[in-house]
């Protein structure tokens, strides 16, 4: 299968482009910048050069392989609104583009933030929760399965962590954390975050491509929900630094995230196609250092 993959060169296509490679597929990877183009095609991908905006690109793209996987998106969070925006008409594009060819369309979304209860796939976010924005134009992809696209939707939780991971809310976490002398948390910090390793989330998606039946949602979870205090306490260890609560504003945007409790489950998926998560998980690779190099 040839693969167009968005978002090539970031965190999570960086390592799917070789998951898919791996497998016997090619990959055609979208990048925006030089830097990126080089990335790509280091991996052992073509490169087709454009972004999110780029309209004309993303359909060339779509048009010109078997299956389409969207991880791209603008992670400008003092302009999320137009983010999503512009993310829904990329995925219109895509979709309209392979419309009745029965391909593949596996997008990126994030895992629901349900009150009181651990989210399933069959769930959606309260709304106004950190999730909620997205979840408009990950139904906008399924319907497409009414259009003749095998659309999926891969959900990934708060973070997926991994060895590399510079810009993750967990290297938020580190960060704010040496610059105010304090590992902190919201609360009491019993608030519950998932998550995944990001080479058992780039497993998921070429699984998505390969074999998701149209209209699929899947969770893209190994650790159910690690309590937000525990991190804070691995973060604290490392950093020699007290852990205690925090006021959430001293976390900018990411306060409303740490304040919610967003445990999610990933075991739907884990039935229909046998994805079984087998790195390490979030407090383990904390652990192991590199976060702290």
């Amino acid at each position: 299968m040839r693969v167009f993959v968005t978002g090539a060169s970031g965190w999570v296509g960086s390592a799917l482009v070789p998951e898919l490679i791996g497998s016997g597929h090619q990959v055609l990877g979208l990048a925006r910048s030089d830097s990126s183009a080089a990335a790509v095609a280091a991996m052992g991908a073509e490169v087709l050069r454009g972004d999110l905006e780029d309209l004309d690109a993303l359909r060339a793209g779509a048009i010109g392989c078997d299956g389409v996987v969207h991880l791209a998106f603008i992670h400008d969070f003092t302009r999320f609104a137009a983010s999503i925006q512009a993310d829904a008409r990329a995925v219109e594009a895509i979709g309209a583009a392979i419309e009745g060819s029965g391909k593949p369309l596996v997008i990126a979304s994030g895992t629901p933030a349900v009150p009181g209860s651990v989210a399933s796939e069959r769930d959606e976010s309260a709304p106004g929760s950190p999730a909620a924005g997205r979840e408009a134009t990950a139904r906008a992809v399924l319907k497409m399965a009414e259009r003749g696209v095998r659309s999926s939707v891969v959900r990934l939780p708060r973070t997926v962590h991994g060895d590399g991971d510079h810009h993750g809310f967990i290297a938020r976490l580190i960060a704010t954390a040496r610059d105010k002398g304090v590992s902190g948390y919201v609360g009491d910090g019993s608030g519950r975050w998932p998550a995944v390793h990001v080479l058992d989330a780039a497993s998921l998606f070429r699984l998505a491509v390969e074999q998701a039946p149209a209209g699929s949602v899947l969770h893209a979870v190994g650790d159910e929900g690690v309590p937000v205090r525990e991190i804070a306490e691995v973060i604290g260890r490392h950093l020699g630094l007290p852990t205690a609560s925090v006021p959430a504003e001293d976390f900018g945007f990411l306060g409303q995230v740490l304040a919610v409790d967003q445990p999610a489950s990933g075991a739907l998926t884990r039935e229909l196609l046998g994805w079984r998560p087998a790195r390490p998980g979030l407090v383990e690779d904390l652990d192991k250092g590199h976060y702290f190099g």
